[in-house]
Formats: C-alpha cells, structure tokens, sequence
C-alpha cells in the first residue's frame, strides 16, 4: 500500500515498475490527469478522489483494478469503455458526468462485474448471476471479494467505509502535523528564551 494523500502532488510521475503494489491512495491533491500508472500492474485499489482530473482515461493497463474512486474531480463527460472491465466498485459522485443522460445504464452496462456504483448497489451484475463457474483467476479474486475478512466484501457498504476510514487517516495527519507544529513553536521558545539569557542588558 501506498499512502501519498494531502501531499500537494500536481502529476502522477513515471515510477520503475512496482508490481507488488496492490493499493494506492492519491485523494486530495492537485492532479490534472490520470497518468503513468501501468508501473501497478497489479493495483486493485485506487483513490483518486478530490482532485482536478477532467478526464478518465490511462486505466486499461490496470487489468487487476477493483476499486476506483474518482469522486468529487472535474470529470465532465464520462467514456465508459475508458474504464477496467473488472471493476466491483466505482465513485463518481461529485462530478458533471453523473449527470448525462444515460450514465447509469451505461457505466453498467460497460463493467459487467460492477457490484456498486456511486455507494449504490448494482443488481443483476454478472457477479450476482453467475453460480458455480470454472477455477480461473476471476472465480479466484471472486473468492477473495468475498471473504469474510476481505475490506472489498459486497454485503457491506464499502464507500462509506472507506470514507469513514479516510477521513479517520486525515484526521490522525493533522493531529500529528499539529503537535509537531506545536513542538517547534515550544523550541523556537526555548531558542528565544536562551538567546535572551546570553546577550547583555540593554542600557537605560
């Protein structure tokens, strides 16, 4: 997991490849385009949410993706086929595209795994009728989604989940940045009280 929220970061840069990288958090920053990912070729997890991107796109090589959280972006045409087929959670709330005709029906009928989309549940999903089925590396990852202790199980609502998770992460972030504000602010006393001890008296 990589972890590099509310780091002020403009661009997603090219990275050597990171196979073992399965979850990568990037809300809250200043990213424009969603770029220079297939270095994850194994990410199932992504979290884009709260930025400037305007645009889906570059998500193909992610072949593994299960959960993309765009919300609250710039997005404002959406491309259905811009978007990993084995897709089980999708979050697009919070930008225009949501709101072009059709946009449900579409993005459903493009992802046939998708189990919920913008913290709504999708019936009928490939996932749901299927039964049985053969031991390819999709019925594996199935398995796994719906594992007890798996973070992805589809009885759950996940978004809320996750943004109760985030938020807790955000929080922890400023806690932190403002007791070692706080430290600093306690030095610089200490600094100033030292500096005053060694000087001499100023004269009357």
């Amino acid at each position: 997991t990589i972890r590099l929220d509310r780091e002020n970061i403009s661009a997603i840069g090219r990275l050597q490849s990171l196979r073992d990288i399965h979850s990568l958090y990037l809300q809250q920053n200043q990213i424009e385009k969603i770029e220079n990912l297939s270095c994850f070729p194994n990410l199932r997890f992504l979290s884009l949410a709260g930025n400037r991107i305007h645009r889906v796109e570059n998500l193909q090589p992610l072949q593994h993706l299960h959960v993309l959280d765009l919300s609250h972006n710039r997005i404002q045409t959406l491309d259905p086929a811009e978007l990993p087929r084995s897709l089980r959670l999708l979050d697009l709330t919070g930008n225009e595209c949501t709101h072009q005709q059709g946009y449900r029906e579409l993005v459903v009928r493009a992802l046939p795994h998708l189990l919920q989309l913008d913290a709504q549940h999708v019936h009928g999903s490939m996932d749901e009728e299927e039964e049985g089925g053969s031991c390819s590396s999709e019925d594996e990852d199935d398995e796994l989604l719906s594992a007890p202790s798996s973070p992805f199980t589809a009885g759950k609502d996940f978004f809320a989940d996750l943004h109760q998770e985030l938020a807790g992460h955000s929080e922890r972030r400023r806690r932190e940045a403002l007791e070692e504000h706080q430290t600093r602010l306690e030095k610089l006393e200490e600094l100033r009280e030292r500096r005053d001890l060694l000087l001499p008296p100023v004269p009357l």
